[in-house]
């Protein structure tokens, strides 16, 4: 039986589930949940397994992960969501929508989604398995990591949030994490199957997954567009808050009006 993630939620109407990276649980969409719901949507983050209050799953991959989203789904009643995924959220949103489209009514991918390659593995995944394996706790960790990987531009205030959620994260939950990113294997065959509409959403000076290779994902999708936000690093909903959430809503109204 999948874990049921435990989740923040607020406000009402229709459906948006935040699925989050690795390096943080549900406050990486802290920003994200208040503007959505005071925009007239149920703005809903979850704390994937081994996150937060939600129990750990063994073995820890996107296909597991998929697997607890859809249980939540179905056991709230969902119909029809918005998966928005952050990095490893962004594989996992990919790999729920794969597995049960019609579940789906539209797809945000953010600073992920792609299976890694050689340089995105040497940016993303290794320098973090290299910190758990010097030993480091997570506070230093997030004090080693996230200067390397946030903009210029990012607000201090959004840059404090992803240092403490990235400290809550439990050490071997995060290796387990990190390592799915390499496992995520979904190829250009699969993925040209999802007809879902996407908007995929980058900082421009992401060194794990940074435009190029959100272009090309976009060129399998059949129905993608890009977004790039300049002077931001891995994390665009807590360093560019204001215009991460605004590419969100313009995406949803453009849909909502073609619909």
């Amino acid at each position: 039986m999948a874990i049921l993630p435990r989740f923040t939620t607020l406000g009402h109407g229709h459906t948006v589930l935040m699925l989050h990276d690795a390096d943080g649980g549900h406050l990486t969409f802290a920003p994200s949940v208040e503007s959505l719901a005071s925009q007239g949507y149920r703005a809903m983050a979850v704390d994937l397994p081994g996150y937060g209050y939600t129990p750990p799953i063994e073995p820890y991959s996107a296909k597991a992960l998929a697997q607890s989203v859809l249980a939540l789904i179905d056991a709230l009643k969902l119909e029809h969501v918005t998966l928005v995924g952050h990095g490893l959220g962004a594989m996992v949103a990919l790999e729920t929508v794969l597995r049960d489209p019609a579940k789906i009514k539209r797809l945000v991918l953010c600073a992920g989604g792609p299976p890694l390659e050689e340089p995105a593995y040497a940016n993303w995944v290794e320098p973090r398995l290299a910190a758990l394996d010097d030993g480091l706790s997570m506070e230093q960790i997030a004090e080693r990591i996230i200067p390397m990987q946030i903009g210029n531009s990012a607000v201090p205030e959004g840059v404090r949030l992803i240092r403490h959620a990235m400290s809550e994260v439990q050490p071997l939950i995060y290796r387990h994490a990190v390592q799915a990113l390499s496992l995520f294997q979904r190829n250009a065959a699969a993925l040209s199957q999802i007809v879902t509409s996407t908007l995929l959403i980058n900082g421009a000076q992401d060194p794990c997954n940074p435009p190029e290779a959100m272009e090309a994902l976009a060129r399998i999708l059949p129905d993608a567009r890009t977004a790039v936000l300049p002077g931001v690093g891995h994390w665009p909903p807590l360093e560019s808050p204001d215009e991460f959430d605004g590419l969100l809503l313009d995406f949803f109204n453009k849909e909502r009006r073609l619909h």
